[in-house]
């Protein structure tokens, strides 16, 4: 596994830890309005840079964006969380927080697993090493 999807892995880790932890609704960020997940959250890359965002494009979760809707304003609400194609933005209007935070525990839940799976299935880099290391040793 790449250091991307190490990193990525981390970062839903970590999103899902703050989510259980009841981050969102214990949260002293803007305690006025409603809590919005992804962006109200410390994995966010502007979370605590209101005066210099940094562009979405960079944020990790990108990845997992539909392309056609990449160049919304918040690309991370437009996150495909089932496959019925629920996203962030279709249950805000609609669904308690109790049920947003559900689904979105549960597509944390399950991206992390599929993850780990890809990450078990690939060869470590130091296996790849000492299978080299072996071929040079036998041919040598």
């Amino acid at each position: 596994m790449g250091s991307d999807q190490r990193d990525i892995l981390t970062l839903l880790k970590a999103e899902l830890a703050y989510l259980e932890r009841g981050g969102y609704r214990n949260s002293t960020h803007a305690h006025w309005y409603p809590k919005l997940i992804f962006q109200d959250s410390p994995t966010c890359l502007n979370f605590h840079h209101p005066i210099e965002p940094r562009p979405c494009s960079e944020c990790p979760l990108m990845q997992f964006v539909p392309s056609e809707q990449k160049s919304e304003k918040i690309p991370c609400r437009h996150i495909l969380l089932n496959q019925q194609g629920v996203t962030l933005d279709s249950m805000y209007p609609t669904n308690t927080p109790d049920e947003v935070e559900a689904t979105v525990a549960q597509w944390l839940r399950t991206t992390i697993q599929s993850l780990e799976r890809q990450q078990e299935q690939q060869p470590s880099p130091s296996s790849e090493n000492k299978g080299i290391a072996n071929k040079k040793t036998a041919n040598g």
